[in-house]
């Protein structure tokens, strides 16, 4: 699978529901008239909407639907979570793996991430998995060892097949929700190391085919430098992905 420009929204736990319903119109009519169609348009809505929300969108719509989180195990006494397989019969394509409010806020661990990867891809769905680090790793320039390790611990263990149909977000933690962006320069450095490592890893042909996208505070202003960048193929979007506005301009910005 070839890389594909993407702009992907995390709604994160946002929207009441006639809310959600009318953002989630938004933005699939602007798509439809405003987005090449070679770029895919992904959102990732709080659960409770996914199935309404999937039935909104025209099977044959650009826009597609994906979850927040996933627990791996198919069924069982997990009082909260919701089972992968779920979110597969309900026709979501894409679900968000490792991002780092999970990891930070509910303790996720690699071990747990990587089951999660595995569950989504025999679901049949898409993973984008998520990796970055945070202020004190920055500082310390260990940042591309510290994401090298997650990427290794995460999906190196993947077929070829399954890592070529796995999106990769690098979100640097110090740049989610704070205002703070990483320059063009930071973000392209972590992207090449991360096609680097898979290179390494799995192969030049591979590396090159892996889509790999920027999250953290990325916006309608910031993108075209962002997606200008050889390795970075758009982008997971968090609070600008909640106006239709600026998220179908970042979709626009390739």
């Amino acid at each position: 699978m070839a890389r594909i420009n993407t702009a992907a929204g995390n709604w994160k736990m946002n929207q009441q529901p006639e809310e959600a319903y009318k953002l989630c119109s938004e933005i699939e009519n602007m798509v439809k008239d405003e987005v090449d169609s070679s770029v895919r348009t992904i959102i990732c809505p709080p659960l409770v909407y996914i199935n309404p929300l999937r039935r909104m969108v025209s099977k044959d719509s650009p826009l597609k639907i994906g979850a927040q989180n996933s627990y791996p195990e198919p069924k069982g006494a997990y009082t909260g979570e919701v089972a992968t397989a779920m979110l597969a019969e309900m026709g979501v394509d894409y679900v968000i793996v490792g991002h780092s409010e999970r990891r930070m806020l509910f303790g996720e661990v690699d071990d747990l991430v990587k089951k999660k990867v595995d569950a989504v891809l025999e679901n049949g769905m898409t993973p984008i998995f998520c990796c970055g680090e945070p202020l004190e790793i920055r500082d310390s320039g260990k940042h591309l060892e510290y994401v090298s390790d997650q990427i290794s611990n995460g999906v190196s263990h993947l077929s070829d097949n399954d890592l070529q149909n796995t999106l990769i977000a690098y979100e640097p933690i110090w740049a989610i929700g704070t205002g703070r962006t990483a320059s063009p320069e930071q973000a392209q450095e972590v992207h090449k190391e991360i096609r680097n490592f898979i290179s390494n890893e799995k192969g030049k042909e591979i590396a090159a085919n892996i889509t790999i996208l920027y999250g953290g505070s990325c916006n309608a202003e910031n993108a075209p430098d962002l997606f200008s960048c050889e390795d970075v193929d758009g982008g997971l979007i968090g609070g600008a992905s909640l106006k239709a506005r600026s998220f179908v301009d970042i979709a626009k910005s390739f």
